[in-house]
């Protein structure tokens, strides 16, 4: 699947557009294929690395992960449930 990943902190100009391995859902997962996603403005400062304490969470000097995002809209191609006790 291809994936719009960055690697490093700064401006738009670091994203690119990568082949990456299809992930697996885990338990209480949706994998969802994206028809259309969007970029904001918290993307946008994350991306950029400010505020300069979110770094702490998401990675000091390059990103835990490589693929952010959370506007997206599409269908779901699988998901895995939890059993019911």
């Amino acid at each position: 699947m291809k994936a719009m990943v960055y690697d490093k902190y700064g401006n738009p100009d670091v994203l690119q557009l990568k082949e990456v391995e299809k992930p697996v859902p885990k338990v209480n997962q949706v994998l969802v294929r994206v028809h259309a996603s969007s970029m904001n403005y918290g993307n946008l400062l994350l991306l950029q690395g400010k505020p300069f304490l979110a770094r702490f969470a998401y990675g000091l000097l390059k990103f835990k992960h490589s693929i952010q995002g959370s506007d997206i809209a599409g269908q779901v191609e699988s998901w895995e449930r939890r059993k019911a006790l």
